[in-house]
């Protein structure tokens, strides 16, 4: 895909919505992760001890946060004429993320707006869910994006 190719804010419509990614959360990966940045028992151990928290082993909020980045980059950053992002908003883990979960996102545009200080640019309000294989939300955000228009 050549940069021509690639969407432009001006291509992007306020009510899109895009559902991509394929995740899988494996054991191994659950517990490296934790043991480097989030070593709390009910991340890095199989069977917990009693009263850690939880009962199983569950992936670290962060993990999750990290592997729909992954997907986001993958599937709809890679494809877009993205610059650098302010920030995002609102993040909530809703549910533990098991093991052997396969974990896919569902991004809706909330706004698209042209920048009234920056011309080469659009300012897109964007929700994130990533869900489960049933379909259950695991984790939401909200996030700004800046996109290049056309006329950049």
């Amino acid at each position: 895909m050549t940069e021509t190719e690639k969407l432009h804010f001006d291509d992007i419509p306020s009510d899109m919505v895009v559902e991509f990614g394929n995740f899988e959360m494996s054991e191994e990966e659950i517990i490296r992760f934790a043991k480097q940045y989030d070593p709390q028992p009910f991340h890095t151990e199989r069977h917990p001890s009693q009263g850690s928290g939880f009962h199983e082993l569950i992936a670290s909020g962060w993990n999750t946060a990290v592997a729909t980045m992954r997907m986001v980059v993958d599937n709809w950053i890679s494809k877009c004429a993205v610059l650098p992002s302010p920030g995002l908003d609102e993040l909530r883990f809703l549910r533990p993320v098991y093991p052997g979960d396969t974990l896919r996102v569902l991004l809706s545009v909330l706004s698209a707006r042209k920048s009234q200080t920056k011309p080469d640019r659009g300012i897109i309000n964007f929700k994130v869910e990533t869900l489960n294989q049933k379909g259950e939300p695991v984790l939401t955000y909200k996030s700004i994006d800046f996109l290049k228009t056309r006329q950049t």
